[in-house]
């Protein structure tokens, strides 16, 4: 993250519009002509957020004809900032990881963030509102209560310019979408994220129950689209289900034969003798005896195995658990515990490449359903139609083999990618954190608002195992312990740039904790850093001809208090 010569924090946003648009050249997406008048308008700009808007201008795909009517969002000359909570922020122990949700606009959220957090999110998940939920201003429905694509694509359009910057290099962002957006959406992804950096369309089995609502088809999965912030050869890491065996079998190998040893082998066959002979995906080679549950004698399968006969002996030597749980005699493996000596392929074959199709009985990836009696459990209501469940934001953010990973989700709706943080925490020991937004909207179901209603009472009453008004008598506080940790609560607030009344100008009421810097020693510090990370303010600082007395006022007001 860039520094000024005092060593404070700059946000060069202006420079990464234009170098996104160069980007968009050499990728042939955008044509040079029209970069560089939109070159020109965005160093004309008076702010970042005009030269974002006019930036979303130059959204036209070239090579997939793919274009579609940008809707700005509203500029003004408040400095929207971050106000804490204090009602709604709590601490469980002084030295416990501290996790952040942000109510308001998300696009003013993620502004807010980049002056603390450019270029340190690991993973990004959003779960963005593409059905009749309201997005807004510009959020027109047409006539079947649906977002209209135009809107979709516009609301989305500047929050992904915005998320992209706080993504590190090695970052990852995750989006659940429709089949009838995913394809409009996956556009939109190639033009900010580049299609270079596309890694895939995961397939999320979202339903056990699909409607009957089309003669032709029922909908069982939805997608989720998969981009890294710069192109990298790193693996995700792939998992295994809830059992924690894997099949040794592997369509992709040659064939070959494994020789396995009596009385090691548990299976879930029934005792007696099985003979030799095809079994579906592998040769059976001699008669095999079971007893009480366990192969009593030594045998040998011909197939396509994803081990040599000497990695097998290597991985029985090391404790690997062998099982059998049919006569089809597909083998599986489990390796349990810490082991003193490990095979040499022993990380190739824990990290593996996550598999394309998600689900229930491969990766313990619950459905729609699950969620919902998950959020009832919590908040003792159904509150959203088609919630995500905690496990598949969980098993998305494990691809990641990183336990301190920072994790946003600026569509934070009920808080799941929460959830799922605290909840992977617990299982490896890991220390993630994470950062919620939500809008503060009003719905038939939440009178105060989702954030108010639902986002935080479920981080409260998970995290500390009661309410705010001390309610504990919840289904899920009996079945679990809470997970602990800290929640500080902010607001995006409003401040007029040019507000001179003492003890509420933007440099009394901005709390510069809130963005992970230390109490300025001077208000001309404070001053400086203000103009610089807010650029509303620092624009009137440049077009204000007394502005320099005014600093000098306030920096003897200071002095004198």
């Amino acid at each position: 993250m860039p520094t000024n010569e005092n060593g404070q924090t700059v946000s060069p946003t202006r420079q990464d519009i234009l170098d996104d648009l160069a980007r968009r050249v050499a990728d042939r997406v955008l044509e040079p002509a029209n970069s560089s008048l939109l070159r020109k308008l965005i160093k004309q700009a008076e702010t970042d957020d005009e030269a974002i808007s006019i930036a979303a201008l130059g959204t036209t795909y070239k090579r997939t004809g793919f274009h579609f009517d940008p809707r700005l969002e509203p500029l003004t000359s408040d400095i929207r900032y971050l106000r804490r909570n204090p009602a709604l922020s709590f601490e469980t122990a002084p030295d416990a990881l501290t996790h952040r949700l942000i109510i308001g606009d998300n696009y003013e959220a993620l502004q807010n963030l980049l002056i603390q957090y450019r270029g340190a999110v690991d993973v990004i998940y959003i779960d963005p509102p593409y059905g009749k939920d309201s997005m807004g201003e510009f959020a027109a429905t047409n006539y079947e209560n649906a977002i209209t694509r135009d809107n979709l694509l516009s609301m989305l359009y500047p929050r992904l310019v915005l998320a992209r910057q706080l993504l590190s290099d090695s970052g990852v962002i995750f989006c659940s979408i429709d089949d009838r957006n995913q394809a409009y959406v996956k556009c939109l992804f190639d033009e900010v994220f580049g299609e270079r950096n596309y890694v895939e369309t995961f397939i999320w089995n979202k339903t056990s129950t699909p409607p009957a609502l089309s003669n032709k088809s029922r909908q069982t999965h939805e997608f989720i689209l998969c981009y890294t912030q710069q192109y990298n050869t790193e693996k995700f890491k792939g998992l295994v289900n809830e059992g924690g065996d894997a099949p040794l079998l592997n369509e992709a190998n040659r064939e070959v034969v494994l020789s396995f040893p009596a009385n090691y082998i548990v299976t879930h066959l029934d005792d007696g003798v099985y003979t030799a002979g095809i079994r579906e995906r592998v040769e059976l080679l001699n008669d095999v005896e079971v007893k009480d549950g366990i192969i009593t004698t030594a045998f040998s399968l011909k197939g396509k195995f994803r081990w040599q006969q000497s990695t097998l002996d290597d991985e029985i030597a090391n404790g690997c658990k062998l099982v059998v749980k049919s006569n089809k005699f597909a083998i599986r493996y489990c390796r349990e515990g810490e082991r003193s000596v490990a095979p040499a392929n022993f990380i190739e074959e824990r990290i593996y490449s996550a598999d394309t199709s998600i689900n229930k009985k491969a990766h313990n990836v619950d459905t729609n359903e699950r969620a919902g009696k998950e959020v009832e459990s919590i908040i003792g209501k159904s509150v959203f139609d088609f919630p995500k469940p905690v496990s598949l934001i969980a098993y998305l953010i494990s691809f990641l083999d990183n336990k301190s990973a920072l994790i946003l989700d600026f569509f934070a709706g009920s808080g799941t990618t929460g959830h799922a943080v605290l909840e992977l925490n617990r299982k490896d020991g890991g220390r993630r954190r994470f950062i919620l937004c939500q809008l503060n909207e009003k719905t038939d179901t939440t009178p105060r608002s989702i954030a108010y209603d639902v986002t935080a009472p479920r981080l409260r009453r998970i995290m500390t195992g009661a309410d705010y008004d001390g309610t504990a008598d919840f289904r899920w506080a009996k079945e679990n312990k809470p997970y602990g940790d800290n929640l500080e609560v902010t607001e995006v607030a409003h401040v007029f740039n040019a507000e001179t009344t003492e003890g509420q100008t933007p440099f009394d009421v901005i709390d510069e904790r809130l963005y992970g810097q230390e109490p300025f020693a001077t208000l001309r510090e404070k001053v400086d850093w203000v103009c610089q990370n807010f650029h509303s303010a620092q624009r009137t600082a440049e077009k204000d001809k007394d502005w320099e007395q005014r600093r000098r006022n306030l920096d003897d007001y200071a002095a004198r208090s």
